[in-house]
């Protein structure tokens, strides 16, 4: 099947709720190619690796997490972003990239993702937290150990956790959100959760979970939003009967 490109867009726009959302960056059709689509590549990063990747496969499309066009960058298009732009234009595909609308979303987030793999119960947006659906929270039914947690994430994810024991009971409440969410460990530990997942960590990090009284865990950005844009992939797949492949770029940050 085949979808005209500013049909899809309109659609993926509509579809992710962008209009809602205040970003960091351009969300939708960053880099305009061919007129119609019918093969997309999805990823996490519309890296050099994952473009090319693309060409391999003479996708129509990239559909990524992370594109280009972020408040505070250098505007000029030179060395390396000059090498992306010109790979994609050179070879007609077109770039959308969702960052803010895919982490929330209700179906297809980030967020949503994750909390089903790693099958947590009752999983609903924190409501205190900004935009809406950016931190998750759910329970365990049955708690978990803190090293049990740490293995769920590590055979969910592929990669094992950087976490802080804190805690001396189990874990049965989660606050989750992924990527460089690890700023929002207070609103989590102010919630009373036991525990908080994301995918960074920084120096700062460590002595909140400490003080405030909650566990916390470091799974990867990378890893942590493998499965949003691979979701909405699947998505367009089922309801367009389009061409999609994920392609994953290992990245251990």
């Amino acid at each position: 099947m085949t979808i005209d490109t500013q049909t899809l867009h309109a659609h993926l726009n509509d579809f992710l709720q962008c209009n809602e959302i205040t970003d960091y960056c351009p969300n939708g059709l960053q880099v305009e190619g061919r007129q119609s689509v019918s093969r997309i590549v999805t990823g996490v990063t519309a890296t050099q690796a994952l473009i090319e990747k693309a060409i391999e496969l003479n996708a129509d499309a990239l559909l990524v997490h992370h594109g280009y066009f972020w408040k505070g960058e250098d505007q000029t298009i030179t060395g390396m972003k000059q090498r992306r732009i010109k790979a994609l234009l050179s070879h007609g595909i077109n770039l959308l990239a969702y960052h803010l609308p895919l982490d929330v979303h209700a179906q297809v987030g980030n967020n949503r993702q994750l909390g089903e793999r790693l099958g947590v119960e009752n999983m609903r947006p924190m409501a205190a937290v900004k935009p809406l659906g950016i931190v998750y929270q759910g329970e365990f039914a049955a708690g978990l150990q803190h090293n049990e947690l740490a293995e769920l994430l590590t055979r969910q994810l592929s990669r094992s956790p950087l976490s802080e024991a804190v805690i001396d009971r189990p874990i049965k409440t989660l606050a989750w959100c992924t990527g460089g969410g690890q700023g929002f460990i207070e609103q989590a530990a102010a919630a009373g959760v036991d525990a908080f997942v994301t995918g960074e960590v920084s120096e700062q990090t460590i002595h909140v979970a400490r003080e405030m009284g909650i566990d916390f865990f470091s799974a990867g950005h990378h890893a942590t939003e493998r499965y949003g844009v691979k979701a909405l992939g699947d998505y367009l797949a089922e309801s367009f009967g389009l061409d999609v492949t994920f392609i994953d770029i290992p990245n251990p940050a």
